[in-house]
C-alpha cells in the first residue's frame, strides 16, 4: 500500500493543508520564506500525486471540473498578454495555480466528512496555539512582538507601525489580539470558520458533546477577543441563512416560496436601513466613517481600474509591494498594502469586468449547488427518504462567510479564499463522484 493511502498521512495532511492556507504567516514569521516554501513544495507535491492517483481510478475527469472555475483561470493566465507587469503576472499565476491544484486534491481525494475533520483540527491548532502565543507574550515577554522572520525593513521606521508586529501584547489590554496568524481580521474569521465547522460537529454528533461544546466557546472567545466588524455582520447574515435553510426544511418545496420572499424582504430592508442610518451603525460596529481608511483605499484602486475597465491591468494576487503601481498605490498606517481590502473592486482593477463576470458566475454556481444541497434531502438510495444532514450545511456556510468577508478584504482571491472556492465548486460539482 502507498502512503498516499494511509489513512493516518491522509488525514495529516489534509490538517496541513489546511493550517498552511489559513496561518501562512505563522509558518513565515517563523520559520522565514525559505521555510515556508518548502512546506507549500512538499504540499503542492501530495497534491500532484493525489491528482493523478484519483484521476487514474477514475474519481474524476477534466471535462467534469466546473467550467466557471477553468474559465477564470484561463483569463488570469491570459492576462500575461496584456499585464502591465508581467513579472509580477507571472508570479501571481503561478501562486493561483498552486493553490487551485492544492485545493482540487482535496475536492477530489476527501468527501465532506473528512473535510470537517481536518478543517476542525487545523481551526484547533490554529486557536490553541493563538491564546498559547499571546499569554506567552502577554506574561512573559510584555511588549508587542516583531516577527522572527520579515520583509519588512524595520531599520527604515522612526516609529514602527503597529501593522508590523505579529503580536501588539493586548491580551490583558482589552485590544484586539492577533494570535499566530499576525492579523487580529484574519484571526476572527479563523474564529468564524471554527464556529461553523465546531457546530456543524457538534449538531451531525460526531464529536462528543463535551469536548465540542467546550471548542465552541473557544471560538467564540476568538471572536469577541478580535472585535471585527466584518466577521459580525457575517454572524448576522449565517444566522439568517440557517434560519431560512432550516425554515425551508421543516415546510417542504410548498413553503418555499414564502421563505424566499421574506428573504427578498429582509434584503431590502437591511439596504435601506443601511443606507439611512450608515453612521450610527458604523459607530455601533466600531467603525468610522471611512471604515478604518478602506473608502481612500478603494478610491485609489478604482480610479486605477476605471483607466482599463474591461480587462484590468493583469493578474497579480497580492500585489508585488515594491513596483509599480503598488508601490505607492495604498498604505495604512505608514504601511503598503497588499489588496484593496475588497476583493470585487480588486478584482475589476486585476482583471477588469470579465473578472468580475467570469469570477461572479463561479460564485453564483457554487452558490446555487451549494443552497440544493443544503435544503434538498439526500438522494442515497433512490426511492427512499433520507435524513436531513448537518454536514450539509458546510458549503453553503462558508461561502456565505467569505462573501461578507469579500466586502471588506480580498482573501477571498487568496490562499485560503481561493482554495476554499476552488473545493466548494469542485466538491459540490462531482458530488459522490469523487473519492472519498
Amino acid at each position: 500500500m502507498s502512503f498516499l493511502d494511509a489513512p493516518r498521512f491522509r488525514a495529516a495532511f489534509l490538517v496541513v493543508v489546511f493550517f498552511t492556507l489559513f496561518a501562512s504567516d505563522a509558518w513565515r514569521y517563523s520559520i522565514s520564506w525559505f521555510g515556508f516554501g518548502a512546506v507549500v513544495v512538499a504540499i503542492v507535491a501530495v497534491a500532484v500525486l493525489l491528482l493523478v492517483r484519483t484521476y487514474r481510478s477514475g474519481a474524476w475527469a477534466w471535462q467534469e471540473l466546473p467550467i466557471p472555475l477553468v474559465l477564470f483561470l484561463s483569463l488570469a493566465t491570459v492576462s500575461l498578454a496584456w499585464s502591465f507587469y508581467p513579472t509580477a503576472t507571472l508570479l501571481g499565476i503561478l501562486v493561483t495555480w498552486l493553490t487551485v491544484i492544492i485545493g482540487a486534491a482535496v475536492a477530489v481525494t476527501y468527501d465532506w466528512a473528512a473535510i470537517v475533520r481536518g478543517l476542525s483540527t487545523a481551526l484547533r491548532l490554529i486557536l490553541g496555539l493563538s491564546l498559547l502565543f499571546e499569554l506567552i507574550v502577554a506574561v512573559f515577554v510584555r511588549r508587542p512582538l516583531l516577527p522572527f522572520f520579515t520583509l519588512a525593513d524595520i531599520d527604515s521606521y522612526e516609529t514602527i507601525p503597529k501593522l508590523l508586529y505579529w503580536s501588539r501584547n493586548l491580551l490583558f489590554e482589552g485590544g484586539k489580539i492577533q494570535g499566530i496568524v499576525g492579523n487580529s481580521s484574519l484571526l476572527a474569521m479563523v474564529s468564524l470558520v471554527a464556529l461553523i465547522v465546531f457546530s456543524i460537529q457538534l449538531a451531525s454528533r460526531s464529536v462528543g458533546r463535551i469536548a465540542g461544546s467546550v471548542w465552541v466557546v473557544v471560538a467564540v472567545g476568538g471572536i469577541l477577543l478580535t472585535r471585527s466588524a466584518t466577521i459580525t455582520v457575517a454572524l448576522a447574515v449565517l444566522a439568517v441563512v440557517v434560519l431560512a435553510i432550516l425554515a425551508i426544511r421543516r415546510l417542504g418545496s410548498r413553503g418555499r416560496v414564502g421563505v424566499y420572499a421574506a428573504l427578498l424582504a429582509l434584503v431590502a430592508a437591511a439596504i435601506v436601513a443601511a443606507t439611512a442610518f450608515r453612521e450610527p451603525l458604523l459607530a455601533l460596529l466600531g467603525k468610522s466613517s471611512d471604515l478604518t481608511g478602506r473608502l481612500d483605499i478603494w478610491s485609489a484602486v478604482i480610479a486605477l481600474a476605471e483607466q482599463r475597465p474591461a480587462f484590468g491591468w493583469g493578474w497579480v494576487s497580492w500585489w508585488i509591494p515594491w513596483i509599480p503601481p503598488f508601490d505607492t498605490l495604498a498604505f495604512e498606517s505608514g504601511v503598503r498594502q497588499l489588496h484593496a481590502h475588497n476583493a470585487w473592486i480588486d478584482m475589476w482593477f486585476q482583471l477588469g469586468v470579465a473578472g468580475i463576470v467570469v469570477f461572479g458566475i463561479l460564485v453564483a454556481s457554487i452558490a446555487l449547488r451549494s443552497w440544493q444541497l443544503a435544503v434538498d434531502r439526500p438522494r442515497v438510495t433512490p426511492g427512499a427518504i433520507e435524513p436531513y444532514s448537518a454536514l450539509t450545511l458546510l458549503p453553503i456556510l462558508l461561502l456565505v462567510a467569505l462573501l461578507v468577508q469579500s466586502v471588506a478584504e480580498s482573501r477571498l482571491l487568496v490562499e485560503y479564499g481561493l482554495a476554499l472556492v476552488v473545493i466548494l465548486a469542485v466538491r459540490t460539482k462531482l458530488g459522490t463522484r469523487a473519492a472519498g
